[in-house]
Parts: structure tokens; sequence; C-alpha cells
């Protein structure tokens, strides 16, 4: 089983690591790179799930946790213009964010496994991508968790601004959330396209 789900986990190792290096890239105002890229890390799960069962994806998920703990730490080690690259709020938001969304992932697409090919992949990575978002930003950036790393000041972040630069006003961390949403929502959709593609390969082969 494990030289059957190696390439599902050296694929969830390099989406993990390219998508904490491409974080500290900005794409337009409210994105970065790496909001691009850390959807696949969905994809990887489901197709673990669909071709090798809830075990074999939970490993993948595993591996990929234990992947961005060490990227994280690495992180805090870097100093930027401002301070470390990763401050430890968001090694946690970063870390409880991806387990729990991941885990749920997994959970919600097993049940729903007998259902049409698309419902599974499609729920799943909705509902898992919405508390993901949810818990990262958070925990990385409310204000009204500043406890968590008094030394680190995120006062930027509660900056109130139109919601995406034309909405009602809300601090800039629900602006930068609700683009991530967005990204990893459309993301979902076009996903389902490489999931089938890959998994009928895949269950192919393993027939």
């Amino acid at each position: 089983m494990t030289r059957s789900i190696l390439p599902g986990i050296l694929a969830m190792a390099a989406t993990v690591v390219a998508s904490n290096i491409l974080v500290q890239f900005l794409f337009g105002q409210w994105l970065t790179w790496g909001a691009f890229t850390y959807p696949v890390a969905f994809l990887i799960t489901d197709v673990m799930n669909r071709a090798y069962g809830v075990a074999a994806a939970r490993r993948v998920v595993v591996a990929g946790f234990v992947v961005g703990v060490l990227c994280s730490l690495i992180g805090t080690q870097i100093m930027g213009e401002f301070g470390p690259l990763v401050t430890w709020r968001i090694a946690l938001g970063s870390g409880l964010a991806f387990l729990t969304a991941q885990l749920l992932d997994v959970s919600v697409f097993n049940s729903l496994r007998g259902g049409a090919w698309w419902r599974a992949p499609l729920a799943s990575t909705l509902i898992g991508s919405s508390v993901d978002t949810a818990i990262f930003f958070t925990l990385a950036f409310s204000g009204a968790l500043a406890f968590l790393e008094p030394a680190n000041d995120v006062s930027w972040a509660g900056e109130v601004l139109p919601l995406l630069g034309l909405g009602p006003q809300v601090p800039l961390w629900v602006s930068l959330a609700v683009a991530d949403w967005g990204v990893k929502l459309a993301l979902a959709i076009l996903a389902l396209v490489p999931f089938r593609m890959i998994t009928r390969r895949l269950i192919a082969g393993v027939a």
C-alpha cells in the first residue's frame, strides 16, 4: 500500500512546499500565488480516497501535515523585512487548518462515495476549503486572538476597508479570506476534470 500511494505522498509534499514558498509573493491586492497551488492538496486527497480508500487518503494527509509543520518551523527562523517569514500564529493557523480541513474532506468524501462520481469530490472540497479558510485566517490575523502571540503585531490586518475594495466595511483580513475562499471554490469546480481523468486511470490500473 505504501508504494502504491507514494506518488500521492510526494505530490502532497510538493504542493505543500510550493504553497509555502509562493504565499510570500503577492498576486494583485488580495491574493498570493500560493492561493492557486494550495487547493491542489484537496484534489490529491480526493484522488487517493477514490482510488485507494479512506486509510490511504489519511496517510497522505498526515504526510502533508508533517511537511507543512517542517516548512512553518523553517519559516519562523528566516527573517524578512518585517520579522520572521512565518509567525507562530501563522504556523498554528496553517497546521490546524490543513489537518482539520483535509481530514474533514476525507470524511465527507467517504460518506458520499456511493453517489454520482462528481458529488463526493465537489462537496468534500467545498466544505473542506471553507473550513480551511475560516480556521487559518481567523487564527493567523484576527485581532480578537492577539493574545496567542502578543509580540506579533497584526494590527495591519485589522484595518477597516471596503470588502474586496467595493463591499461593506470589514477588517482587511476578512477581505483576504474571502478572496482566498473564492479561488478555492473556483478551483474545486475546475479540479473535477483532472479528478475524473486521474481516478479512471488509477482505478483501471488497480483493477
